[in-house]
């Protein structure tokens, strides 16, 4: 995926994620995106600090299952 194609699917309520379902693609209210290890809550910025390079190979991202919360 690219970084466009992932930033979309984030924003319209998809889980992404990256490698493997471990880890999840988020964004915040500023507008930034982490990839979080969701295991241990350890995140980095979804690119280089200076917005141009994937912290990733974008083969590497894909879609996944929405999960419902529970109630």
């Amino acid at each position: 995926m690219t970084l466009e194609e992932i930033k979309t699917a984030v924003d319209a309520g998809n889980r992404v994620h990256s490698v493997n379902s471990g880890y999840v693609v988020t964004g915040d209210d500023l507008g930034q995106y982490h990839i979080t290890f969701t295991r241990n809550g350890s995140a980095i910025g979804l690119t280089s600090r200076d917005g141009t390079r994937l912290n990733g190979e974008p083969d590497e991202f894909f879609l996944g299952e929405n999960v419902e919360a529970l109630p």
